[in-house]
């Protein structure tokens, strides 16, 4: 998100645009964490992981009460116009925040889980992905040293991208995800169909919105097969820090300048996204309500290249 940041920074002063960041999301905005950005401001920020403006969720902002408070505050600041980084959350929260107080916001799509409908990519998915890629090629490492069964849990509580790109990327046996059920015997045959041609190690990627996650997975199969060596490892929050790639730091600086550019240019309640290399405007309403689906060609490709 850094990159994101520093891209709307510089951008408006390209522009001759004054700029303020909020700290703390909409939590930020009711408070009055608002102050004036310049180029400085966002020096040496490009390579790090995370936001230097913070993130929080916001109660307070569900109510009429603290959009009043919020709208206050922008007021005497006399900003008219709003970036915002972030999913569904985010841009619900603007567009209730427009017809109240007809601030516009452009969004950037800010989420590892790349379940944004109007965008090839979310800022923040390619890090993730290659995080847990590095950790799935270690852990080959140890499960093919020791000829053991690893089920690797990666985040995605209701998408599978995660999963499904880092086990092609990995050479995992097989992937589970939350978009398409994986039958539990799918996953005896697989284990059983490898043990008949002598391979003594897997790996198996879950994500954690699969039913049960990789814990209870794991757990199943080792009670079936208890004198197999079966391992569990969650990768966890590993996958939301760490210095972006340099795929993420472009993708999100062509965003936040597109975000910033849109909402020069009159755009309003709208996601900055790239679709086939080009720069988008996909409406709020269709962000939050239209699906994301992982490409059937990706989980064929599993079954296939696991063989």
């Amino acid at each position: 998100m850094n990159a994101c940041i520093r891209a709307v920074v510089r951008g408006a002063i390209y522009y001759g645009v004054e700029v303020y960041g909020i700290r703390h999301g909409y939590d930020g905005m009711i408070r009055g964490e608002v102050f004036q950005m310049q180029s400085y401001s966002v020096s040496n920020i490009i390579q790090k992981g995370g936001t230097i403006l913070k993130s929080a969720r916001s109660k307070e902002f569900m109510t009429k009460e603290g959009r009043a408070k919020a709208y206050e505050q922008l007021q005497k600041l006399g900003i008219e116009g709003i970036v915002a980084i972030g999913g569904n959350g985010t841009f619900t929260g603007a567009l209730v925040f427009f017809e109240e107080y007809e601030i516009p916001t452009v969004g950037a799509p800010g989420t590892i889980d790349n379940d944004l409908y109007g965008t090839d990519h979310t800022i923040g998915y390619d890090t993730a992905v290659n995080t847990a890629l590095d950790a799935i090629d270690k852990i080959r490492d140890t499960a093919d040293s020791h000829d053991r069964i690893f089920f690797i849990e990666v985040m995605g509580r209701d998408s599978g991208y995660i999963a499904i790109q880092s086990g092609i990327a990995g050479g995992a046996e097989l992937v589970m995800v939350p978009e398409t059920f994986t039958p539990f015997e799918e996953v005896i045959d697989t284990l059983r169909e490898g043990w008949s041609r002598s391979k003594s190690s897997s790996i198996i990627v879950v994500a954690e919105g699969e039913e049960g996650g990789a814990a209870e997975v794991g757990t199943k199969i080792k009670q079936l097969f208890p004198q197999a060596d079966i391992r569990i490892t969650n990768l966890g929050h590993v996958q939301r820090g760490g210095a972006p790639t340099a795929f993420d730091r472009i993708l999100a600086s062509r965003l936040g300048l597109g975000a910033l550019e849109g909402l020069i240019n009159g755009q309003k309640n709208v996601m900055a996204g790239l679709i086939n290399n080009q720069l988008v405007y996909t409406p709020f309403v269709d962000t939050i309500r239209k699906s994301k689906p992982i490409s059937d060609d990706l989980i064929r490709m599993v079954k296939i290249l696991s063989i």
